[in-house]
């Protein structure tokens, strides 16, 4: 029972980091470049459901397709707005807008909304527990895994057999080339940062759903995430992403298990130590993509 109920709580905790790191390998494989402002699309979502929830009759599943598409939207607008704007300058510069957009938005939740957490209403599928073969667990816990493999098996099918996919991949590998062959940039682009801002809006509802309430700096925690489980998995590999994502969950759990009361609290410590042998053995993660080191502009 033991052994069941831990297999089933790392694959719901692999399930929504793997969501996390693939949202930010998208942008990364394209445009190479590790958008600092990502967890800020996960605190969007979060408080347009808390927005939606407390001041709005709509339905609970309404909140959350709004709270998903605002996500994706904002993802969407700064690459338009600021993002889009620099890709002809320095590294530094795209680099340093990304971190500027973070400031931004979270300052904008501070001055408009508040400081402090605000409790979000949820659908009491995220309170309850069910059994599966004698082992109690959350729901939402199932709810994560199916969403994440559903998800998984939507973008295996778009990568590989859409048009819109096909240049998507083409352009993670050969971005001028690509564009030589007639693939619009922008068009490209625009859509890699619509599908990262979409999976942050996802990762925001079971993100929120584990503590019912969203804050300005809840983006953090899920950035420091995806930049883990992309160094484990590889930055270059959507495929590597999403086992980054795992492998950082079983690591997780085993050290919630295996480490001392006393010595909980290093966790996060033991994790950098982690990432730290990845970037000294093989800085290219577990899955080794395809990688070209030139300008997009």
């Amino acid at each position: 029972m033991i052994f069941g109920e831990f297999v089933i709580n790392t694959l719901s905790l692999g399930s929504l980091y793997a969501l996390v790191a693939l949202g930010l390998v998208f942008v990364y494989g394209i445009l190479k470049l590790v958008n600092f402002a990502y967890g800020e699309y996960v605190m969007v979502a979060g408080y347009s459901m808390y927005i939606l929830g407390a001041f709005t009759p709509v339905p609970w599943w309404v909140t959350m397709i709004v709270a998903v598409a605002m996500a994706a939207l904002t993802s969407y607008l700064t690459e338009l707005v600021a993002f889009r704007r620099v890709r002809q300058k320095s590294d530094n510069a795209a680099l340093v807008t990304s971190f500027a957009v973070m400031v931004l938005l979270q300052n904008a939740v501070l001055l408009f909304v508040s400081p402090r957490a605000r409790a979000v209403k949820l659908p009491s599928a995220f309170s309850e527990s069910i059994t599966i073969l004698g082992v109690v667990t959350p729901l939402r816990n199932v709810l994560t895994i199916a969403t994440t493999l559903v998800l998984l098996l939507g973008l295996t099918l778009l990568m590989k057999y859409t048009v819109l996919g096909i240049a998507m991949r083409a352009a993670a590998d050969k971005f001028t080339t690509t564009r030589l062959m007639g693939v619009q940039a922008n068009l490209v682009i625009s859509f890699a940062f619509i599908i990262s801002g979409f999976l942050a809006g996802v990762v925001s509802i079971f993100w929120v759903g584990r503590s019912a309430s969203v804050d300005p700096l809840i983006g953090f925690t899920p950035l420091l995430i995806a930049f883990i489980a992309t160094v484990i998995g590889g930055m270059n590999s959507l495929v590597g992403a999403v086992a980054g994502g795992y492998v950082y969950g079983l690591l997780f759990n085993i050290l919630s298990i295996t480490l001392p009361a006393s010595m909980i609290s290093y966790r996060d410590a033991f994790m950098f130590m982690i990432v730290i042998l990845f970037l000294l053995l093989r800085p290219e993660g577990m899955i080794k993509g395809n990688y070209t080191e030139e300008r997009v502009g």
